[in-house]
């Protein structure tokens, strides 16, 4: 009842969950009428002021039934130490009395809510409620609740005021200061069951008590020495919730208009006074001395559980002590029987010599309410005046039975005793200064770990709920769900903000062993005996990694120890609790930072790739993978905080990265390299700034007049391509591969357009290539020739690049799975030559994949594969692929012309790249003549008679600037056998003399002579 008076002065409160009618602006005048006329409201003449109303009766009467009816209920509610429960259970009853009426009284639209349902209710039914003459007065007389009670307790003023002073035992402990309590060592496992009143109402029995059975102030030194001693404790009472009462001032309104009352309303001032200054001086101890004794009594309960059992008693008065504690901190800081004795007695007996070990041991389930309600009823039996057995001439019957009950307690009501003297559920209703400290509790690292506190907490707020008021149930496990949800989200951010600047710190470190910063030292180490011999000053030396390690003393504390103590007290939270329930929901406070872990992880990952669109920069891989590298040994030793299974949070994020995009849709590091490897690197090749060294394995920056703003060779070498395949592994190489391919098939669908512009041309060479004049004569009618060569150049070069990326890709599969490679490459080398094409592909797939070089490369096969004109007749198809190979091989000629053209041994190849045509022509072939299922070996070997014959024709022209490079490209020749595994040197030598080639060589190595001195 006090939650639905509670829940009904709440919502009158809030304009937002306020009944309409109460704020229409066109019933004002009718609610206003009502309200002045209460509780005597004339509705037959008064038709004027009432006619907007008429229109809303059925409404009204359906929407206020409610909190009508309510108030109907609040109507009918209010028509000794040994025998504790009767007592407490007796005093229960009249502070719940009280703070009813008094809750009621602070519903200010109650007479506007009684008068509209009265009036709605008169209007339809022709009558008023039954209930509303009653209703109405008890409203009236009301109005001053703690006036009226006071004439209403009169006659139970002896029955009250003996139940309380059957407090000063027990009472004046529970308001000794610190010192007293540690002096009189309180929590020293001494105490008795009797004692456990419900300490959450003492104060409001105290003040409440006297004030309505006031006469016993006058006449009873102990009664008033208790008034006044909850009159100096504090300087508010709880009603219910979050609505608080303030004692002194309304002590003092009631008094000072009694006769004879001069004394009592002095006592209140002084009394106010007293609490003023020294109330929270005495709590603010008493917390301290709590802090430490419940600090202490886990401590030992940890070393020595079985001391639980025994010393229940003790865990819960230190409970309920703090618990008291607590609430004082938040209020303060913010605003007869039937049977017979014998029969009951004798159950009791009958009950507990029942009892016994095998129970226990067979896992017997025990309820002992009913014995606990026997006892209840002996007690009321035995408290009456004429009672033939008396519970105060047999004191030691009560505490042995008080013991009783509590073990009782101990065995089937263990967590309504924790409820009981634990409970903190007041903080739902005070949601703000909750958020409040538990943010001050963050932000401080000494309190951090405390800070699961606060979540748990969300885990007591449906305990405040009550089964016959189930409309709030919803609301306060939201409001739970809610605040416990924020709590473990910002704890998880709080973490993972330290682990990242963790992760900056050690990544700064990491960077710093990187050999690109070993340059200056090294020149200093070199420079070092000259500068001394000058006689001149040398350089300070520069600081070497390791030396934020070396500690002058163990005061010196470094950022990196604050982060590290920081994030240890706060993980301790985050670990304390595998999970916990609230309202049927449960929460794992360990998976809120694997979430959020994951999360930056993936940010900080594509972040450290320092990719920059515009300036088209971006980081090498080897340094990412050195700070991605740090940033997981930084990760994996959280693990040593908190109990989570980092490797999930690797293998989810790791994994997402080989991907063209994550699991949000934000692009990946595989995505960046590859744009980047496309766009920047390649094309920069394709420009003619760019040259692929074969020796070095490698591309390399030509000498340009525009500077490239970054190396390529650092970029490209082995390192840091291996590199690369450790941060995409073989799911973004095989993207990588897939976009390389894709720009491949691009230029293949430029070139058969070419060879189709031609196409009558190509025809007649392929069959006149034995014929000199002829040939010269057909040459000269080819288009678009320069045009050929450097798509082919181009194809080569990306399949070079390709190479190295597949080379790469192998070897670090092979220092991950030996074993597994190993296996992978006998598979390929042993697949029989009649095997099935289909079957065949499926082993280089699985080749390719572990970066093994095949035959024939099975993604330029898919690429080329999606090419398929629906035009085209597959014959044209096979013809143009023909065609495209004797194009390239009569177009070969023209390149001796180039100055660009000449063969550097150093390099192993040429500076325009065009040793890459090798490798093009090579996988070009293969992958065309598998898609038309024609023969590579015979298209191959026409493809070198045709590139023979013309190369052989430029060996007799005079022109020297025709054939400039002559020797340089017949290089070529050899390069595409050596490069090819269906060629072999003795089908060269019997299309073209090996010594051409050799003399080949020897012109230009002799010719690379003088250039290089």
């Amino acid at each position: 009842m006090l939650t639905r008076v509670y829940n009904i002065k709440k919502a009158c409160g809030d304009p937002k969950a306020k009944p309409s009618y109460l704020i229409d602006k066109n019933l004002e005048s009718a609610v206003k009428f009502i309200v002045r006329k209460f509780p005597a409201v004339e509705t037959r003449n008064n038709n004027q002021q009432l006619a907007q109303l008429q229109k809303e009766k059925s409404e009204i009467l359906k929407n206020l039934a409610l909190y009508y009816f309510t108030f109907v209920d609040v109507m009918e509610f209010k028509v000794c130490t040994v025998n504790f429960d009767l007592t407490k259970n007796y005093l229960d009853l009249v502070v719940t009395y009280t703070n009813l009426m008094m809750l009621l009284s602070r519903i200010e639209e109650r007479k506007a809510i009684i008068g509209l349902y009265n009036y709605a209710h008169e209007m339809t039914h022709g009558s008023s409620d039954r209930e509303y003459p009653r209703l109405g007065q008890m409203i009236v007389d009301y109005e001053n609740p703690l006036k009226k009670m006071m004439e209403e307790f009169v006659p139970h003023g002896k029955s009250l005021s003996d139940a309380l002073l059957s407090l000063q035992m027990v009472y004046p402990r529970r308001n000794l200061s610190a010192d007293q309590w540690r002096n009189a060592q309180l929590l020293s496992l001494i105490s008795a069951p009797s004692t456990m009143l419900n300490p959450a109402q003492s104060d409001t029995v105290s003040y409440l008590g006297f004030i309505l059975c006031h006469g016993v102030l006058n006449s009873d030194q102990a009664a008033l020495s208790l008034w006044k001693l909850a009159l100096q404790s504090s300087t508010c009472l709880c009603l219910f919730r979050d609505e608080v009462f303030h004692i002194h001032k309304a002590a003092e309104d009631l008094f000072i208009n009694i006769r004879g009352y001069n004394k009592r309303v002095n006592d209140i001032k002084e009394c106010k006074e007293q609490a003023l200054s020294h109330a929270g001086l005495m709590h603010r101890e008493r917390r301290k001395f709590l802090r430490s004794a419940l600090k202490e009594l886990a401590t030992v309960l940890s070393d020595q559980p079985g001391l639980l059992g025994p010393k229940a008693l003790f865990v819960f008065m230190a409970l309920s002590f703090a618990r008291d504690e607590i609430i004082w901190l938040l209020r303060h800081n913010l605003s007869v029987c039937p049977e017979d004795e014998s029969i009951i007695m004798s159950s009791f007996v009958n009950t507990m010599t029942s009892l016994g070990v095998k129970q226990v041991e067979d896992g017997d389930v025990f309820d002992f309410r009913g014995m606990r309600l026997d006892w209840f009823r002996l007690q009321a039996y035995t408290s009456v005046s004429k009672a033939s057995l008396g519970i105060a001439d047999h004191r030691e019957l009560g505490k042995m039975m008080n013991t009783i009950i509590f073990h009782t307690k101990m065995v089937d009501s263990l967590v309504e005793m924790l409820v009981e003297t634990s409970d903190l559920s007041i903080f739902c209703f005070y949601s703000r200064a909750f958020e409040k400290m538990f943010q001050q509790c963050l932000e401080l690292p000494s309190q951090s770990r405390h800070s699961i506190s606060f979540p748990l907490l969300c885990t007591h707020f449906m305990s405040c709920t009550h089964e016959l008021c189930p409309e709030e149930r919803h609301h306060i496990g939201d409001r739970s769900l809610s605040l416990c949800n924020m709590f473990l989200d910002e704890m998880a951010k709080q973490a993972r903000n330290l682990i990242t600047d963790i992760c900056t710190e050690q990544c700064t470190l990491s960077d710093q062993l990187l050999p690109k910063h070993c340059a200056k030292t090294i020149s200093q180490a070199v420079n070092k005996k000259s500068k001394k011999q000058t006689g001149k000053k040398g350089e300070p030396e520069r600081e070497k990694p390791g030396v934020e390690s070396m500690r002058k003393n163990r005061l010196l504390v470094t950022n990196l120890d604050k982060l590290h103590t920081a994030l240890s007290e706060l993980c301790f939270s985050i670990n304390y609790v595998p999970n916990m329930v609230i309202w049927e929901h449960t929460f794992t406070p360990r998976e809120y930072l694997t979430s959020h872990l994951e999360i930056r992880f993936t940010k900080s990952i594509v972040g450290m790739t320092m990719y920059n669109q515009a300036t088209q920069e971006i980081a090498k891989p080897s340094e990412l993978l050195t700070s991605v590298r740090a940033y997981m040994t930084v990760l994996q030793s959280i693990e040593n905080y908190v109990q989570i299974d980092i490797t999930r949070v690797f293998n989810n994020v790791l994994l997402q990265q080989t991907q063209h995009l994550d699991s949000h849709g934000e692009p990946t590091i595989t995505s960046l390299y590859t744009n980047w490897y496309l766009e920047t690197l390649l094309r920069q090749v394709s420009n003619g700034h760019i040259a692929y060294f074969p020796a070095m394995k490698a591309f390399v920056n030509l000498p340009t007049e525009n500077e490239l703003t970054f190396n390529a060779e650092e970029y490209s070498d082995i390192s840091e391509m291996r590199s690369l395949s450790e941060l995409l592994g073989p799911y973004g190489m095989k993207f990588l591969s897939e976009s390389l391919m894709w720009h491949i098939s691009s230029q293949v669908a430029e070139l058969k357009k070419l060879v189709v512009d031609n196409v009558e041309v190509l025809t007649q060479m392929r069959t006149s290539f034995d014929k000199p004049g002829e040939m010269a004569a057909l040459f000269k009618k080819l288009s678009s020739v320069d045009s050929v060569l450097k798509r082919m150049t181009i194809i080569g070069v990306i399949l070079s690049f390709r190479s190295l990326a597949q080379e790469a890709l192998r070897d670090v599969l092979s220092c991950h799975i030996p074993f597994l490679v190993s296996s992978v490459e006998d598979f390929k080398d042993h697949i029989p030559r009649e095997t099935d094409m289909k079957v065949a592909m499926n082993v280089y797939e699985l080749s390719s994949a572990a970066g093994l070089p095949c035959e024939i490369d099975p993604a330029l096969v898919v690429a080329l594969s999606s090419q398929k004109s629906e035009n085209i007749s597959p014959e044209e198809e096979y013809k143009i692929a023909c065609l495209l190979m004797v194009f390239v091989a009569v177009s070969m000629p023209t390149l001796a012309s180039n100055v660009m053209s000449q063969y550097s041994p150093a390099i192993e190849g040429h500076c325009n790249n065009i040793h890459c045509l090798a490798k093009a022509i090579n996988q070009i072939a293969a992958a065309l003549f598998t898609i038309h299922k024609g023969s590579i070996e015979d298209r191959l070997k026409e493809f070198l008679a045709l590139a023979s014959s013309s190369l052989l024709k430029i060996g007799q022209e005079t022109d020297k600037t025709t054939t400039r490079n002559r020797e340089s490209v017949y290089l070529l020749l050899d390069m595409i056998v050596q490069e090819s595994p269906f060629l072999t040197m003795d089908l060269l030598e019997s299309c073209f003399p090996y010594v051409l080639l050799r003399n080949a060589y020897h012109a230009v190595y002799k010719q690379s002579v003088p250039s290089s001195t």
